[in-house]
């Protein structure tokens, strides 16, 4: 019998290209305005837009690298540069979060004069620029950590754009200049919770936590219930990369199995019920037989005497 361990990796490179090139000019378009106008929200959107470009170019060298084939050093092939890539730019998204969040404070003490007439025409061309990001990534953001970073990196730019083109509008009809400090306060208020959260889910994939959705103590559970099985231990499940959960255990069965051919069936029917059996379907699962009596090694070889 054989098993088909392959795992297809989706090619979305030209998705993320055209973000970064979409990206990249609005960026360059950005900074003239920021230096032109001195306003903070703008100044804001430009160093979050400077992020983003950087982020987008890790997330299309990450979607590069890891459609590189497995090899006997790097048997996963390199899959995990999509949840470093991800790492590294939910890091930046909440530095410049920070930032934003501080520089804000300052600001409605001392705002600056702010033109506002320069501020909307600078505000539009980011808000287009983003949204067609955004329609370009929106329909597979969920079919990776990388896609996923990246549209929420462009998201946050579009939401951005808005609270540049708002305190523009607020200023020009109220004169009320804080405007601008308040619209980078907001933009800083939606910048920082994404980031950690994403922060939170790349570290886990990194800390081989269990992958969310898979309740092993039910997992656990199953196994046990099925015919022959004694118990089960050494249960272990972590995330490789988006759509690549693994599960080893060691199963304890009855002796006879075998004698009687009973081993393979067994192996069958464990790999069929972690694949099919749960909400997170495991295709890639190892487990050790082992008989009733086993032992492993280094456990319990030896007695030791206190002199």
């Amino acid at each position: 019998m054989s098993h088909d361990h392959s795992h297809a990796v989706p090619d979305d490179r030209r998705r993320l290209a055209i973000a970064f090139g979409l990206t990249a000019v609005v960026l360059l378009a950005q900074a003239i305005g920021a230096w032109w106008t001195g306003s903070l929200a703008l100044l804001v959107d430009t160093a979050h837009m400077l992020t983003d470009t950087a982020g987008l170019a890790m997330a299309l060298f990450a979607a590069h690298l890891i459609r590189r084939p497995a090899t006997t050093r790097r048997t996963w092939g390199l899959r995990r540069a999509e949840v470093l890539a991800a790492l590294a730019q939910a890091a930046v998204l909440l530095a410049v979060g920070v930032y934003v969040l501080v520089e804000a404070v300052r600001r409605f003490t001392d705002p600056p004069e702010i033109p506002s007439t320069e501020l909307v025409v600078f505000g539009v061309i980011g808000l287009v620029a983003n949204l067609a990001s955004l329609a370009v990534l929106a329909g597979r953001r969920s079919a990776s950590f990388n896609l996923r970073a990246a549209f929420l990196e462009v998201l946050n730019d579009a939401l951005g754009s808005v609270g540049v083109i708002v305190a523009a509008i607020v200023i020009a009809t109220t004169g009320w200049q804080q405007a601008d400090a308040v619209a980078g306060l907001l933009i800083g208020v939606l910048i920082v919770p994404r980031a950690v959260r994403l922060l939170g889910e790349t570290g886990a994939v990194l800390l081989e936590s269990t992958p969310p959705g898979l309740d092993l103590d039910a997992v656990r559970g199953h196994l046990e219930r099925m015919e022959h099985v004694r118990g089960v231990h050494d249960l272990h499940a972590s995330l490789i990369a988006t759509g690549l959960p693994v599960i080893t255990a060691h199963v304890t069965v009855d002796d006879s199995c075998f004698t009687d051919g009973h081993t393979a069936q067994i192996l069958d029917q464990l790999q069929e019920c972690v694949a099919e059996h749960f909400d997170v379907s495991v295709a890639h699962s190892t487990f050790q037989i082992e008989p009733v009596g086993h032992r492993e090694p280094g456990r319990n070889l030896c007695a030791t005497t206190d002199v």
